[in-house]
């Protein structure tokens, strides 16, 4: 992942949510931090799972 890339992500994210912000929508997120925390959960234990290389085809298993 490029550095340019996560910073225009975040600016991305910047804009929109001050956006959803201006207009009084609800963002599509967790807006407190233990469901913020579980976001960031979820993707770190993705990663994790990624980096020790173990896993299994849910398709095979089931022979769809």
């Amino acid at each position: 992942m490029s550095t340019q890339l996560a910073v225009l992500a975040l600016v991305t994210g910047l804009l929109t949510g001050g956006l959803f912000r201006f207009l009084s929508i609800p963002i599509p997120a967790p807006p407190e931090l233990p469901g913020l925390l579980g976001i960031v959960g979820l993707f770190l234990g993705y990663k994790l799972v990624d980096h020790v290389d173990v896993g299994i085809d849910v398709i095979d298993v089931f022979g769809i």
